[in-house]
This record gives structure tokens, sequence and C-alpha cells, in this order.
């Protein structure tokens, strides 16, 4: 056995899903570094006596993904490498009583607004003075900011609100503060994120205040970008974009998943919009925002989607030429709107479809980063590896979107800092630039 060399305050945490589960987990980390615990996030490392595992339950994918890491640490613990396992998030949220029945290595489980109980099973106080504060898993120079909690929005294929309940603003003056402490530290850009962005402040104020936020939030000292997230597009309060393109560290940039285009199809996902109303908004984002970069995401693959809707979707892509785009097939969630209908397309021509759009997409992005040779761009250096710089403009958010690599050997740059650089090459997803 193994338990008795183990460090009995040390915890590993893992996490799985998306930015808004990192930035939980970076919360909890904090507050557990504030109670003298000794944490780690995703290491190797074999002498932590706690695993604490952050789980998705999005889609099947991410639901699969989690359950195969809690049994990973159910048979460590078992082989006694830990000697707790803690299950939190969005898949134990939604599915607290199954995972308990069928996997009894399990010591806690936890779902999406427990952290206080939580630390109270570990021993630990839940620190109110620490709320906003929490120990990065990202690079000092950028961090995932959480503006609100939950979702209203009654998509019918998405399982967001079961897990994450309804739609909680934080206050203006609360991130405000929290962006000054981020700054202070280092931080140079904000990745705003939310279930919903659009909907930022109908909860507290009675009217949408994200323009409001933005403003507040580029008034802080030190914050060279922040850039906006997961907006949707229905009510997009217009007053955005005017922050957009006068405030210049507010990146022209805006993520706004859209999910399809044909008005049988969004009718049916209950998005509250047609096709008319998302080209008439995408045209106004672009005239009042000249050079925004436009990021969505398309699911293929939904319920009674036919072959010429799914052609409509490939034809309104290469018209509207988005400049960073994804897909997720669609994956059919119990307790969805979408669940009673009838998930009638294969897997496989999900996949064929998702990788259809995927291949035009592929080459709209080649022929807008060849449009961008020659060109001298500002970029913020995120690593450097294997004999490279690599970087980001501001139309690209770490993980998911195109990245710039300037050789080492071309002159040196500093990871955290800006830094103009000349494009010499471009590739579909990345570029390659020399310093100016």
């Amino acid at each position: 056995m193994r338990t008795k060399t183990l460090k009995k305050n040390k915890v590993h945490v893992v996490t799985l899903g998306c930015s808004k589960n990192l930035y939980d987990s970076e919360v909890l980390m904090g507050q557990l570094r504030a109670n003298r615990f000794e944490v780690v996030h995703e290491t190797d490392s074999l002498d932590a006596s706690i695993v604490i595992v952050n789980t998705c339950g999005f889609i099947e994918a991410a639901k699969k993904e989690s359950i195969d890491m809690i049994l990973r640490f159910a048979q460590a613990k078992k082989k006694g490498l830990i000697e707790r396992l803690i299950v939190v998030g969005c898949l134990s949220e939604r599915y607290k009583d199954e995972l308990a029945r069928e996997i009894g290595e399990i010591d806690s489980i936890f779902g999406t607004h427990d952290l206080p109980r939580l630390l109270k099973v570990l021993g630990a106080d839940y620190r109110r003075e620490l709320v906003g504060e929490r120990l990065l898993t990202t690079p000092r120079h950028f961090a995932y900011f959480k503006i609100s909690e939950g979702c209203d929005r009654p998509c019918s294929f998405c399982a967001i609100p079961l897990m994450r309940g309804r739609h909680v603003s934080t206050p203006i003056e609360d991130l405000v503060a929290q962006a000054k402490r981020l700054a202070e530290a280092g931080t140079r850009e904000l990745l705003i994120i939310a279930q919903d962005a659009t909907s930022y402040g109908l909860d507290l104020y009675g009217k949408r205040r994200l323009a409001d936020l933005l403003k507040s939030l580029s008034d802080v000292p030190g914050l060279g970008w922040i850039r906006l997230h997961y907006a949707f597009p229905a009510g997009f309060p217009s007053d955005v974009l005017d922050v957009m393109r006068e405030r210049p560290n507010i990146c022209k940039y805006l993520d706004m998943p859209l999910q399809h285009i044909s008005n049988k199809i969004l009718a049916s996902m209950r998005r509250g919009t047609t096709r008319a109303k998302t080209e008439e908004l995408i045209e106004k984002i672009r005239q009042k925002v000249p050079g925004v970069a436009l990021r969505t995401t398309l699911i293929a693959g939904y319920p009674g989607e036919t072959r010429e809707e799914h052609e409509e979707m490939l034809e309104w892509v290469k018209k509207t030429r988005f400049e960073r785009l994804g897909v997720f097939s669609y994956s059919h969630e119990e307790n969805t709107g979408a669940f009673a209908l009838k998930d009638d397309v294969p897997a496989k021509e999900k996949r064929r479809r998702a990788e259809a759009v995927m291949r035009l997409q592929s080459g709209i992005s080649l022929e807008i980063n060849e449009a961008l040779v020659g060109k001298t761009l500002r970029i913020l250096v995120d690593r450097k590896e294997r004999g490279f710089f690599v970087g980001r403009t501001e139309h690209d958010s770490p993980e998911v979107d195109n990245e710039v690599f300037v050789p080492a050997s071309a002159g040196a740059l500093s990871v955290g800092d800006f830094a103009l650089v000349k494009i010499s090459a471009a590739s579909e997803y990345d570029l390659t630039a020399e310093p100016v």
C-alpha cells in the first residue's frame, strides 16, 4: 500500500470541459490554498492524498471523458495511490445518484454550486473575503474571467441550465475589483466568459449592461486586451459594438455561437431568431466594428436536419466567411427539449457533415491568413517552445484559434509581453512571423 507515503494536506485537482470549469477549479484551489492545503493541478505527482475531479457533462463525448477520468482515480484509490476521491462539477450535478451507485470508490460528490460544502468536508473554511480570488492555471499574462453563472435560455439541445441553474450576474463593482487584482499581478488579457454574456446585468439591473461592464474593465490600468466570449445572438446589445470600436483594449473579436442557419432547425432549437435576423446581426457587427473577427460554433446532425438543410448551412458558411469557426456533432441529451425528438441522423453521417463544414472553413481560414502575409500585427507572446516564440493576435483566443510562430533566432521576445511582428508565411490555422 502507498497511503502512508501520501501528503495528507495535498490536493490534486483535475479539470475537464470548458474554460468556465477551469475558472471554477481556480477558485476552488484559491480557497484550498488559503486554508493551508498544498494544491496541484493536472500533475503527474503521486503524493497527493486527495484527488478532486471537476467534471463536464455537456455532451456524450465529454461525459465519457469525465467518467473515464473518475474510473482512473477509482483504480488508483484501490491500489492505495490516493486516499480520497471527490467528484464535482457538471456531470455530478446531473448524475449524482448514478455516480454514487456505480462507482463506490467515490468518497464525496458535489454539484456546481457546492463549494462551501466541499470545503467543509475537507475540514476547510469558506473564505468569503477571497471571493473572486483564485489560483491561476493559465500563464500569468492571461486569465479567464467569469462575469455570470447559469443560463435562462430555452435552447432545446443544451443541458447547461440543468447543470448550472438560472442566470446570475456578478455586480460590476465586484468584477472591476477582481480585474484590478489580476492586472496588478501581471495579467494583460481578460477572457470574458459566461454561459450567456449577452444577458449580463438583466437580473441585477433590469437591463443588459454588458457594454457598461466592458467600459469599466477597459479603464483598469494594465489590461492590454479584453476579449468577449459566448454572446447569444437573440437580444445582443448593440451598444457593446460601440465600446468595441471605441476602446483600443477591447479586442475586435466576438465569440457568438450561432448553431445553425436553417429557419426550421433554428425554430426547433428554440434559438429565438431566424436566418434573416442572424444575417442582419452579422452585417451590423461587421459594419459597426471594421476588422472584427467573428468566431462561431455550429451543430451538425441535429434531429430532423435534412441533407438540404446541411447544404444550406454549407452555402451560408461559404458566403459569410467567418474568421473563426468550430462545429460539434449533435449529442442527444436526456431531459433537454430535443430529447423528445427522434435522433434520426446516424452518427457516421453527423461526423461526415461536421467534417464537411470544417473542410470548407479550412479553405476560408487559409485565404484569410494568406491575406495577412506582409502585414505588421501586434501579438501577445504566450510561450516559447522548440525554438519558437508562440503568440496570438487580437483575433485569436487561447486553445481554439490561430497561433503566430516567431523563430527565436530572429530576435528576443518576452513571454507575457506584447510585440509587433511582420507576417512572413501562412497556413490554415497558423502564421509565421519575424519581429519588427
